[in-house]
């Protein structure tokens, strides 16, 4: 790859954030190197909220305030318009988690309504997204795709999820929001996967309104979405296809070996970079019928993505090639990807503190696991810290 790596600008990369955040940011992703400190602080701050203990201060003027936007949509407003003015697009994503009941589900479903209804009205939101075990019991999405008989009972919960997507699809087909479903655990993907190629059977049959997650650590994602362009071609609709590397990697292996499957997992780095670099090559090859949403914290891949653009003449800000990190992390692609002139989002999550706990437990435990992104974010922030002193 000969394309001269961009994102070691870094005064375009944090032109946001003060002398003050840039310099709580090293001190957060420092603290992110040590594993046995992210571990017990989560357990800790995890006892302190159930215990009712003073701790949201702590959390919200630290983890809180990097990797999440507000408490509320309205509280994340100031931030999406600032980064909307460096061209970087912004999607609200309610992440609140690990809900059990009927009434939390919809709960749900009407608040990504109204934030689907919102972004029709920004510019800066052309999407939004929702996770299916946000609207669903795990336990049901996991028994359809084991094709497990389902009781009187479950079949009527399965139908009212099936509504809930069907809903939630048909809104952001109204409202002309892009909408996508994020990827889970292999052991209830299968009915997730099933259920979104029906929505974008029924709504992608102009452009690409609903969007699926390709998790690309998986080893079977290419012939997925082989099969995926196949069947588009054969009943004429659009794919929406957001691939990432995956988040579940050490939970996956370790039920593979409980109940003795071969893992779904590639076996190292390497195979889940060429899967996923492959999986994007498939798709950049076919954006007449597939739409992409790169999701990438590795700068190997976004270069990749340029080159082929690049090579094969489509312009840098082609509709239907997004380029998406989650807010608090890779300001150094986000931002200077804008600068260049592509599409590009963070997603900002937002929610009640405690509430959110379980994702900024998720991030600060993947920047741990992750080789070579602590180093990676604390060399760019000490850089630009240098370069504003001098």
């Amino acid at each position: 790859m000969n394309m001269e790596n961009p994102f070691n600008n870094t005064e375009v990369a944090f032109s946001l954030k003060s002398n003050r955040e840039l310099r709580k940011a090293h001190f957060l992703f420092k603290m992110m190197g040590y594993p046995f400190f992210v571990n017990f602080g989560s357990k800790v701050m995890m006892k302190s909220l159930t215990w009712g203990l003073p701790v949201k201060g702590i959390i919200k003027n630290t983890v809180f305030e990097h990797f999440c936007g507000g408490t509320t949509s309205e509280e994340c407003q100031p931030v999406v318009q600032k980064m909307y003015d460096k061209g970087v697009s912004s999607i609200l994503d309610y992440s609140v988690e690990g809900k059990e009941d009927e009434a939390d589900f919809n709960a749900v479903v009407s608040k990504k309504i109204k934030l689907i209804k919102h972004a029709n009205t920004i510019d800066a939101l052309p999407f939004e997204v929702v996770k299916p075990t946000g609207i669903g019991r795990f336990y049901i999405w996991q028994k359809v795709t084991e094709k497990q008989e389902l009781s009187i009972a479950e079949q009527e919960e399965w139908q009212r999820i099936k509504d809930r997507v069907v809903l939630l699809s048909q809104t952001a087909y109204d409202y002309d929001v892009a909408l996508l479903f994020d990827g889970e655990e292999t052991w209830m993907q299968d009915a997730a996967d099933e259920l979104v190629r029906d929505m974008m059977a029924q709504f992608n049959k102009e452009k690409a309104v609903i969007y699926n997650t390709i998790q690309c650590y998986r080893n079977d994602r290419l012939d997925y979405i082989q099969e995926l362009y196949k069947d588009a071609r054969e009943n004429g609709f659009i794919v929406g296809a957001k691939i990432v590397r995956g988040a579940y990697m050490e939970k996956e292996r370790d039920r593979a070996v409980k109940y003795g499957y071969p893992s779904p997992i590639c076996n190292s780095k390497t195979a889940t970079d060429d899967m996923f670099n492959s999986v994007m090559r498939f798709i950049l090859d076919r954006l007449d019928v597939i739409k992409l949403c790169v999701g990438t914290h590795n700068e190997y891949s976004t270069l990749l993505a340029m080159e082929i653009l690049s090579e094969k003449g489509i312009a840098t800000n082609h509709k239907d090639v997004w380029f998406g990190q989650l807010y608090g992390m890779s300001d150094n692609l986000t931002f200077n990807l804008a600068e260049l002139n592509y599409n590009t989002f963070k997603i900002l999550p937002f929610g009640p503190i405690k509430d959110v706990m379980p994702y900024l437990i998720r991030r600060a435990q993947e920047n741990t696991s992750v080789a070579g992104q602590m180093g990676r974010e604390l060399l760019l922030i000490k850089q630009e810290l240098k370069r504003r002193k001098f």
